[in-house]
């Protein structure tokens, strides 16, 4: 499976700061490879000396590649060489933390800060897979309360997305199985889709109790609990479903490692439910009550399609939406930015609006004194 997640630092950049009092830096360029986009951050050598020095406070142990070291007598601005060596030192230091065995340095805090990643999300694994490092924790399991593992709305969706990921994961390493033709290579795939399997169980179980904690502390109104509600039961039927598909290959291989024995064939054989369980997600995986919209159906764009092509497709399209999401964003800024200049425009009307009630009540004041002396003289 390809890696969910790469970490590079292709280019480097000098920054002059505004301040005359400052000197200038170099800023390294940390793209993060993600499966559809990717997300570049801008560092200096200083955010990586914290990033190390937090790293080391919080798992008690150095990265497995060490930084590179500070340079008292050089500077990056204006050595090209030192800063290309340095470049390559911190990229390497950052892949040997990404591709370690050991995924404390990955899941601590100060990992997920230096890259502006999500609380309780997901990370990549020394097997180049995902893996979400929030613990999940089951109703009655001695600690911490319910919904601890994902009381936030958002970070709920993103520990869906993780169950999610790991369903599909399942499903294709199933499939993977059932084109096996050794006994070791169904064994080996079918012990992956079971990890796979026992991590969106433990993802459920962290989603069910933070539909409680979201519950008890009204966050979300009726409709969409309702809606998270059907989305984890429609996930957890699936789950059943592929862990009874699993269940049924080991059953046929057994039987068939026996055949095997008195002469017979030793390829283990899927039935066709079983391969349209796959393919569909199980018949199980179907939500009960509501369901909101209907099966897909093929468009022009996708009729004349194969798989790659139509994941192309979706890709384009997942693009185009992000670039409507852009636009949109721009507009709402731009609109935010017109509703703040008439704010201060209608502040600066009232001040003035107030400045000419005072000068007509002292209008009112000095023609209620001349009607006042023109009665006297007549």
């Amino acid at each position: 499976m390809p890696p969910a997640l790469d970490i590079s630092i292709p280019t480097t950049s000098t920054s002059t700061p505004s301040d005359t009092s400052s000197k200038p830096y170099t800023l390294y360029h940390v793209t993060l490879q993600l499966p559809i986009r990717a997300h570049t951050l801008q560092k200096r050598y200083t955010d990586f000396a914290n990033l190390h020095a937090a790293l080391e406070a919080q798992t008690g142990a150095a990265p497995p590649v060490a930084l590179p070291a500070k340079s008292w007598l050089r500077r990056t601005v204006n050595n090209a060489a030192l800063a290309e060596e340095r470049r390559k030192g911190l990229q390497a230091y950052l892949k040997g933390i990404i591709e370690a065995e050991d995924a404390r340095w990955r899941s601590s805090a100060a990992w997920r800060g230096f890259l502006n990643l999500p609380a309780g999300g997901s990370t990549l694994g020394a097997n180049g897979v995902l893996s979400t490092t929030s613990a999940a924790k089951r109703p009655g399991s001695g600690s911490g309360g319910a919904g601890s593992g994902a009381a936030d709305p958002n970070e709920w969706l993103d520990v869906h997305r993780d169950l999610k990921t790991q369903i599909q994961s399942a499903r294709q390493l199933l499939k993977q199985r059932e084109a096996a033709t050794s006994a070791l290579q169904q064994h080996s795939l079918g012990a992956d889709a079971k990890a796979s399997l026992v991590r969106a169980a433990a993802a459920i179980a962290q989603l069910e109790d933070g539909l409680r904690g979201l519950g008890e502390g009204k966050k979300l109104g009726e409709g969409e609990m309702r809606r998270r509600r059907d989305m984890v039961g429609a996930a957890k039927k699936e789950v059943e479903g592929l862990e009874g598909v699993l269940r049924s290959m080991a059953s046929k291989s057994a039987s068939s490692g026996g055949r095997a024995a008195d002469g017979g064939g030793g390829a283990a054989a899927a039935t066709e439910g079983d391969r349209e369980g796959l393919w569909k997600g199980t018949a199980n995986a179907k939500a009960g009550g509501r369901v909101l919209g209907g099966p897909l159906r093929e468009t022009e764009r996708t009729r004349e399609q194969d798989n790659t092509g139509v994941l192309q497709v979706q890709k384009q399209i997942m693009q185009e939406q992000e670039e409507d999401v852009m636009e949109l964003g721009k507009t709402v800024s731009r609109l935010k930015d017109m509703g703040i200049m008439m704010e201060e425009e209608l502040t600066i009307q009232n001040q003035m609006l107030g400045i000419t009630e005072g000068d007509v009540d002292r209008l009112q004041g000095k023609i209620n004194v001349a009607k006042g002396r023109i009665k006297k003289i007549s």
